[in-house]
């Protein structure tokens, strides 16, 4: 028996063994962790939105690139809309509601019948036609306006060249500049 008075404890130490030795592991699990339960959220408002729209898609949710990617797999194109711009307001408002429901802003991409992956084809394919005619040239190539998305697409594949690129005007005249340097 100790008679001495009582004073406060320290924290058990953790043990070794139940800590990741590489603490980017722990820190990456547990980010996917937020990400999935991001486009949980997101997947439970999107199915509410389908019964109400009595439409029919399956929901998947992951993580991909850093971010939650909610995929509604549907025939139906009505909400990826004219461009997509159904598919962007939807984005946007699956974004509302984790910035409601967890305070935190998302960056949560959403992609309807497969409309986001066919026009990141796309732009790869205008990317590259970019990059030939630069690679050619020598001459900077300004392309179409595009938004925010879009420009990160052709940004990311000139990068991949080796090349410079740089978005310039104002949305929603905002385009991408690809140049040698």
């Amino acid at each position: 028996f100790d008679a001495s008075p009582a004073t406060p404890r320290d924290p058990p130490a953790r043990r070794s063994e139940s800590v990741p030795s590489d603490r980017s592991d722990m820190s990456e699990k547990t980010d996917n962790e937020t990400l999935l339960s991001e486009g949980d959220l997101v997947a439970d408002y999107l199915e509410e939105l389908l019964d109400i729209a009595d439409l029919d898609g399956d929901i998947e949710n992951s993580v991909s690139n850093g971010r939650a990617h909610v995929v509604i797999d549907t025939e139906d194109d009505r909400l990826v809309g004219k461009d997509g711009e159904v598919l962007d307001a939807l984005q946007e408002l699956s974004r509302l509601v984790v910035m409601t429901e967890t305070g935190h802003r998302s960056r949560l991409t959403l992609d309807i019948a497969g409309f986001r992956e066919k026009r990141r084809l796309e732009l790869v394919a205008l990317a590259k036609d970019a990059i030939a005619e630069v690679v050619e040239s020598g001459e900077p190539v300004r392309m179409a306006p595009m938004n925010a998305y879009e420009r990160k697409v052709i940004h990311d594949e000139v990068a991949g060249a080796g090349l410079t690129s740089e978005s310039e005007g104002e949305p929603p005249m905002r385009r991408v500049v690809v140049s040698t340097s």
